[in-house]
């Protein structure tokens, strides 16, 4: 079946038959790490261009010094990459200062900008409601000459911080709120991780992003849909400023919202800064990094974000749509391990020899994947859950009188449940893979060795929200994190950070960055969605 078309990629064509260059752009503000969401953002301007031809920025738009840091750009940049994408050119809005300078002081002298004197608080107060029509500035109707002067002493640091700002004269009246009068330079007395301290000013978003648009001849802009009220302002500065040839479009898609997962780049900031999570980086975070530590393959990221498609419609995501895609990359290609949780003690009591090295397919799937040894002998610990002193209906694991199979090893019957410890024969014809016991054991449990059994911690994480997608206190889930101290097959002592696995009848894991032996959960073995 042919892939539908979306509205986006239908002007993208029609573009291109025009003959004008595709070129779209990722325009990040470095305050914060990458998450799934602009994971989602950056894709599609990508791929769409790359597909029909065409090359795709990354520019950082850095106009708020407040919050803005290199840690933030660099972060940004490699998870970019780790995705498996890339840009034609990094840029950055900073670069474009003096350029966006020059351009508010033409559109002073079309007499379409003012310095207003008025407080924050003030001009707040005047823009009025989605009811009623904002009020005119006192300032307003400063002739051309004085906003000039104005500008440039502003520039030149004459005035203390909020002493006055620099507004577009639009329309008070205006349904659009970001119509009335908007703000377009500000004085901030603050070091710049680029620029340092050249500038005491410097230009709003609202101003800067257009332009630098259109400034790099962006053909496309793709953003969530959030910024569709803000489009018409977007306009007006373009063309405005004289960009009126094949200026930039802007086309507005909802953004990415998943089951219980933070999307709010505030929200996640405020997490690392009152230590609810270690870092940016933390499993439990929908960073790109946060991800990858967690063990989330960069294409699974990827066919998870691309598959949600391109709507204006706000829809939710089910966190097993995303788990759906990262098991199946995981599925055919990580080794088959055996970890035991909540361990119990076994001992084989007519086992006469020491410790024996068997060899185990890391994978079903692929039989080039090779092997691993293991190891078995008279003491094994086997997982808590394997084990019933009053075993249910149709039970398939260890009981007393029953008989299972270890993965991989030989036969065992449970001769007697002691305090401490399991009483186990082992059948000695029962070999895996040369068995001639004819017992038929009632169901497979996997084990470790108790002498080479190397101990490790895992950490299971679960969703910052309790339900749904609400932004609030009340909705934060306050159990986040759950530590096990398991004993692995003692293959897993070599592994190290970023490595993955299948624990076998539990899931998928990643060795953290930990120094010790740390794993953290990826997914379950759950199939489907």
């Amino acid at each position: 079946m042919k892939e539908p078309i979306s509205f986006i990629e239908q002007d993208i064509i029609e573009s291109k038959a025009r003959g004008q260059k595709i070129l779209t752009r990722f325009p990040p503000e470095p305050n914060g790490y990458m998450h799934i969401g602009h994971a989602k953002a950056f894709g599609l301007s990508y791929f769409l261009a790359k597909k029909h031809g065409g090359k795709t920025n990354l520019r950082f738009d850095d106009t708020n010094p407040a919050k803005e840091d290199m840690e933030y750009v660099d972060s940004i940049s490699s998870d970019i990459k780790w995705l498996g994408m890339d840009w034609d050119k990094l840029l950055f809005a900073s670069d474009y200062y003096e350029q966006l300078f020059g351009m508010a002081v033409d559109i002073i002298k079309k007499g379409l900008a003012y310095v207003d004197n008025q407080t924050a608080e003030q001009i707040g107060a005047t823009r009025g409601t989605f009811e009623r029509a904002g009020t005119n500035s006192p300032f307003r109707d400063r002739s051309v000459e004085e906003n000039m002067k104005l500008f440039a002493d502003m520039r030149a640091g004459k005035f203390p911080d909020g002493h006055c700002v620099l507004r577009a004269k639009i329309d008070m009246a205006s349904p659009n709120m970001n119509l009335r009068d908007p703000v377009m330079y500000r004085i901030m007395r603050m070091t710049h991780y680029r620029t340092g301290d050249a500038w005491c000013i410097y230009p709003m978003y609202d101003f800067a992003h257009p332009l630098s648009d259109a400034i790099e001849n962006i053909s496309h802009s793709i953003c969530s849909l959030e910024f569709q009220d803000h489009y018409p302002l977007y306009c007006w500065f373009v063309q405005n400023c004289g960009f009126t040839k094949n200026p930039p479009r802007e086309f507005e898609f909802s953004r990415l919202n998943i089951e219980r997962t933070v999307m709010s780049k505030r929200w996640l900031k405020k997490f690392v800064d009152e230590k609810f999570v270690s870092g940016w980086d933390d499993p439990r975070m929908p960073t790109i990094s946060g991800m990858r530590r967690r063990g989330y393959p960069p294409k699974a990221i990827m066919d998870f974000v691309l598959s949600t498609g391109v709507s204006k419609s706000e829809m939710t995501v089910p966190i097993s749509a995303l788990e759906f895609y990262v098991r199946q990359e995981l599925d055919p290609v990580v080794t088959r391990t055996s970890v035991v949780f909540n361990p119990i003690k076994v001992v084989i009591t007519n086992w006469q020899g020491g410790v024996e090295e068997l060899e185990i397919a890391n994978s079903p799937h692929d039989e080039s994947a090779g092997k691993h040894k293991i190891h078995f002998g008279k003491e094994i610990y086997i997982d808590g859950e394997d084990f019933s002193a009053n075993p249910p209906p149709k039970y398939k694991r260890l009981t007393v009188g029953g008989m299972v199979r270890l993965r991989g090893a030989y036969i065992i019957k449970c001769v007697k449940r002691h305090a401490d410890h399991l009483e186990c024969e082992y059948i000695p014809d029962s070999r895996s893979g040369s068995d001639t016991s004819g017992v038929k054991p009632s169901g497979v449990i996997h084990f470790v060795e108790a002498t080479t059994a190397v101990p490790a911690t895992v950490n299971e994480h679960f969703p910052l929200l309790k339900v749904g997608t609400e932004l609030s206190d009340e909705n934060i889930n306050p159990d986040t994190l759950v530590t096990h101290k398991v004993l692995c097959e003692n293959f897993l002592k070599t592994a190290k950070a970023g490595d993955k696995f299948q624990f076998v009848r539990k899931g998928f894991f990643c060795v953290d960055i930990s120094d010790n032996l740390v794993f953290n959960k990826t997914v379950g073995l759950k199939e489907g969605f």
